[in-house]
């Protein structure tokens, strides 16, 4: 018989992700949410009936905590003393168990797995998978996964119910929590959400200064496209002398000398400290 997974949150926003893929496969899935707007969706979407957590726990192999980061270590903490020895536990980000906000139960298994999302230069043709930006719906994406604690076969199950909830897969990697926590905050909010702000930020200022809305969007829209692939090694290429002195000269002027610290150990820490 498949494992039994209970999903916590499963009437959030990644909740009913993971409740509409995981009505796919042959787990045995209990759902537990405790907003009535949460639950109401629910039913009326996916014709699921939520349970309470007792019900939800009672023989569980996998617990999924879709919940907020900041409230992980609270429920977390809750179920721990219901749940027998070996049972997964497993978050969806790498920030609340690597703040040690998971609850001290060696006998049990504490997997994190986290999608890549849908790449930017990809193969979809279908409509629908073209515009599936977030993933776990039409479009391919690549998912990261990390064993915390727990015996090395319990890998297997944590990215077998990773590839499901986040399904379809493109590619499935191993990696530990810290690297996790690189990745995310550190490499997708610090860096790249951020400079992706500042880009939005100089556009509408182009716009202030004359440019027509529609045209800025489209130039800058267009060149990240055709300069990504650039750097990305999407397609041969190189930059003309004068976009190189361009970033030699606006590198500076955007950057800090000393931004790469972003990825020290302990500004990652601080960082998933003000989010959890």
């Amino acid at each position: 018989m498949k494992e039994k997974i209970a999903l916590f949150g499963a009437g959030g926003k990644m909740g009913v992700r993971l409740a509409k893929n995981l009505l796919k496969s042959d787990y045995r899935v209990s759902h537990v949410e405790v907003s009535q707007t949460g639950q109401q969706r629910l039913r009326s979407e996916l014709g699921i009936e939520c349970v309470s957590v007792d019900v939800a726990l009672d023989g569980v192999d996998v617990v999924i905590l879709a919940i907020p980061d900041t409230i992980i270590g609270k429920i977390a903490a809750e179920i721990a003393p219901k749940l027998k020895a070996g049972t997964m536990v497993m978050t969806l980000d790498a920030a609340a168990p690597f703040a040690g906000h998971l609850p001290e139960r060696p006998d049990l298994v504490y997997f994190v797995a986290h999608p890549c999302h849908p790449p930017i230069y990809n193969d979809e043709t279908e409509p629908e998978a073209r515009r599936d930006y977030f993933g776990g719906g039409a479009a391919k994406q690549s998912i990261t996964s990390a064993l915390m604690q727990g015996p090395e076969e319990a890998f297997d199950l944590g990215e077998a119910v990773a590839k499901v909830i986040y399904a379809p897969i493109l590619r499935s990697y191993r990696l530990t929590v810290e690297q996790m926590a690189i990745l995310e905050p550190g490499l997708s909010e610090t860096v790249c959400a951020t400079l992706l702000q500042v880009m939005r930020e100089a556009m509408d200022e182009t716009v202030r200064r004359g440019v027509p809305a529609e045209a800025a969007r489209d130039f800058l829209l267009g060149h990240m496209n055709i300069l990504g692939a650039v750097i990305f090694n999407e397609i041969p290429g190189a930059f003309s002398d004068a976009c190189n002195k361009a970033i030699e000269f606006g590198k500076p002027r955007l950057m800090q000398s000393d931004w790469i610290k972003v990825f020290d150990r302990a500004e990652i820490a601080d960082s998933i400290r003000r989010i959890t």
